[in-house]
């Protein structure tokens, strides 16, 4: 029963993960924007800095989901999923 909790609060941690890299991938979005308005015509470098950190951010999300997936930690649960749900997938009737 403990491992069964371990598991449950390790997908809980890794999607927390997933959630703050995103949001902090959008908040360096949106501060590369406001540097790009901000600083026309300055000699300034705070765009490229955001854009770098932007980069990491998502190469560190993109990593992040691509862990939780193959460690299966991570599965999909959509109702068009053939793999999870093939009792309502309609039968294929061939054509006259």
């Amino acid at each position: 029963m403990a491992s069964l909790n371990n598991t449950a609060g390790m997908e809980m941690l890794l999607k927390a993960i997933i959630v703050i890299l995103f949001i902090a991938v959008l908040l360096s979005l949106s501060s590369g924007l406001y540097f790009l308005m901000k600083d026309i015509g300055d000699n300034r470098k705070r765009t490229l800095y955001a854009l770098g950190i932007r980069i990491a951010l998502a190469t560190l999300l993109v990593g992040t989901i691509a862990y939780g997936y193959v460690s299966g930690k991570l599965r999909s649960t959509a109702p068009w999923d053939r793999t999870l749900h093939p009792e309502r997938v309609a039968p294929v009737t061939p054509e006259k």
